[in-house]
C-alpha cells in the first residue's frame, strides 16, 4: 500500500512538471503528427526540453522507480520513459527495460524515439533480439526491430541477411510499412549493391516497394542519377 502511494506521489510530481514545460502552440502542432494518440493524452512538451528533463531526472534515485511504473496515461510521460532508458548504460538492463516498455508504445513518435547507445556495443545480442521484435506480431514491436536494424547495422555490421528479414515482413499495417520502406531506403544508400536488386526483382509487398522509391528520391544520399534510374522501377 505504502509502496502504491509513493509510485502515485512520485507520477504526480513528474506530470506537474510536464505540464509546467507545456507549449501549446506546439501540442496543436504535435497532435497532427500522431493521430494514433488521443489528444487529451498529449500535453505538449517539445523534445529538447524533454530530453533535457530526461537527463536530469534520470541521475536520480527516482527515475528507477518511474521505470516501474507502468502503463503511463500521458504521451509526453512514455517520452520520458523512453528518454530514462536510453542513460541506461548497462546493456542487460537497458534491453530488459526496453522489453518491458515496447507493449505499452501506441504510436510511431515513441517508437522511434529512443535506441540505447549501449546497444552499438553489444550487436550480436540486439540482433537477436530484433528478430525477436520482428517476429513478435505486434505492431510497434515490429517496428522497433527494424529501426534498430537501421540504426545499427546498416555499416560494419551490416549482413546480406538483414533487409532479407525486413522483405519478408507481410502486414497491412501502415506503421510497419513505413518503417520497412524508409529501412529500405536508408539502407540503398548504404549498401547499394546488396539493395537495389529488392527492387529490380520486384522482392518487396508493392506498397512498400514504391515508398521505399520515393523516399529514395527524396533523400539527399542518393546520386541524381541512381534518383532517375529508381523513378523507372516504379510499380502500377
Amino acid at each position: 500500500m505504502n509502496e502504491h502511494r509513493e509510485e502515485k506521489h512520485l507520477e504526480e510530481s513528474v506530470r506537474k512538471n510536464l505540464f509546467a514545460m507545456q507549449d501549446t502552440g506546439y501540442k496543436a502542432f504535435h497532435e497532427k503528427l500522431v493521430p494514433t494518440v488521443d489528444p487529451g493524452r498529449i500535453i505538449g512538451v517539445r523534445t529538447p526540453e524533454l530530453r533535457k528533463y530526461a537527463r536530469a531526472f534520470a541521475k536520480k534515485e527516482e527515475a528507477q522507480e518511474y521505470l516501474r511504473i507502468l502503463p503511463h496515461y500521458y504521451y509526453e510521460e512514455n517520452n520520458l520513459h523512453a528518454f530514462i532508458i536510453e542513460t541506461i548504460k548497462d546493456y542487460e538492463r537497458a534491453m530488459e527495460e526496453t522489453e518491458r516498455f515496447l507493449p505499452y508504445v501506441d504510436n510511431w513518435a515513441t517508437c522511434d524515439s529512443f535506441s540505447p547507445k549501449i546497444f552499438k556495443k553489444h550487436p550480436a545480442q540486439v540482433y537477436e533480439k530484433a528478430k525477436e521484435f520482428i517476429g513478435s506480431g505486434k505492431v510497434y514491436t515490429i517496428r522497433y526491430g527494424v529501426g534498430l536494424l537501421m540504426t545499427n547495422f546498416l555499416d560494419e555490421e551490416f549482413r546480406p541477411e538483414m533487409p532479407e528479414l525486413v522483405a519478408g515482413i507481410v502486414s497491412d499495417e501502415y506503421y510497419v510499412n513505413m518503417m520497412c520502406a524508409w529501412y529500405m531506403a536508408t539502407a540503398l544508400a548504404k549498401q547499394e549493391q546488396e539493395i537495389l536488386p529488392y527492387l529490380t526483382e520486384n522482392r518487396l509487398p508493392v506498397w512498400v516497394h514504391n515508398k521505399t522509391i520515393q523516399k529514395a528520391v527524396e533523400s539527399r544520399r542518393i546520386s541524381p542519377e541512381m534518383k532517375e534510374y529508381l523513378r523507372t522501377l516504379r510499380k502500377k
